[in-house]
């Protein structure tokens, strides 16, 4: 076996009437023997291990799942197993019937690439009933109303006439309760808001007269405001100023229009009065007013 170079290269098949020197032998995977090429199936060179690694699944009747059989296990165990563990009746409709399109007649099965869902009914349909028309589609589902509540009330005012005994009801004493309880919060509601109003006037009207909250509430007298030049009293600052800016401002502007100026003829500085003009030349000028 070999050449005197390679010694070892190549192996004898493992075939009793074969024996066959093979320079690339195979090696089987189930009873890790060499074989040549005509032997190297488990049919060929008859592998007593050939089933262990066998995948052989068996479709449950009931249920429409795989079993999968063990090899080193009876089949009988495998199955009782599987029908005491695993096995679930309701699942063979959904695995053997497919799922079709709902309009009536059509008997297109809906798989992956046919299926389209509506938008406004939200129902799964074959490409040739995709359309609104084409399935009658009845439209979007109108939206609950927003106050849930309302429902109940309905109900009530539906039941009312079925009901042949006395008209007072459990429903209707909830509708009963229901409406004082709204009445009164709408109640309490606007007196609040009117409370709210006439705060917000007073508050309105103390910031605009300057009067305390304080002072009105407790009945004292109302504080006076004195002007400093002329003496004339006043409820409020506002008025006062008022008072200052219309009278005395007015007054002390037309003042100084009619107020005349005596001018100095050397420097040009003027002066209110004539003592004032004398003094400036007597003090600055050397006593002489001639320029």
């Amino acid at each position: 076996m070999g050449t005197p170079e390679f010694p070892d290269l190549g192996k004898h098949c493992s075939v009793e009437d074969c024996k066959q020197i093979d320079f690339l032998p195979f090696t089987c995977d189930r009873c890790n023997l060499v074989y040549c090429l005509e032997h190297r199936s488990y049919i060929k060179h008859s592998c007593p291990k050939a089933d262990k690694k066998d995948v052989t699944v068996v479709i449950c009747p009931l249920c429409a799942k795989g079993v999968r059989l063990i090899p080193d296990e009876d089949p009988n165990i495998t199955w009782e197993t599987h029908v005491n563990t695993k096995c679930d009746p309701s699942n063979y409709d959904k695995v053997t019937k497919k799922k079709k399109c709902p309009v009536p007649g059509c008997r297109e099965v809906l798989t992956f690439s046919n299926t389209i869902q509506c938008r406004d009914c939200s129902i799964d349909h074959c490409l040739k009933h995709r359309f609104g028309p084409d399935h009658k589609c009845p439209g979007p589902m109108k939206p609950e109303s927003s106050l849930p509540f309302m429902g109940f009330l309905s109900l009530s005012r539906k039941e009312e006439p079925k009901s042949n005994r006395a008209p007072a009801t459990s429903s209707s004493k909830w509708a009963t309760s229901f409406l004082n309880a709204a009445s009164s919060v709408r109640a309490s509601a606007e007196a609040s808001m009117t409370k709210l109003s006439s705060e917000i006037s007073q508050k309105w009207q103390i910031a605009r007269d300057g009067v305390g909250l304080s002072n009105s509430s407790s009945g004292s007298s109302v504080q006076v405001e004195e002007c400093p030049q002329c003496g004339a009293k006043f409820s409020s600052v506002t008025t006062l100023v008022e008072h200052v800016k219309e009278v005395h401002e007015r007054n002390n502007h037309s003042r100084v229009f009619k107020m005349s100026i005596d001018v100095c003829p050397k420097c040009s500085k003027g002066f209110r009065d004539a003592v004032a003009l004398v003094e400036h030349v007597e003090r600055d000028h050397g006593g002489t007013s001639k320029a």
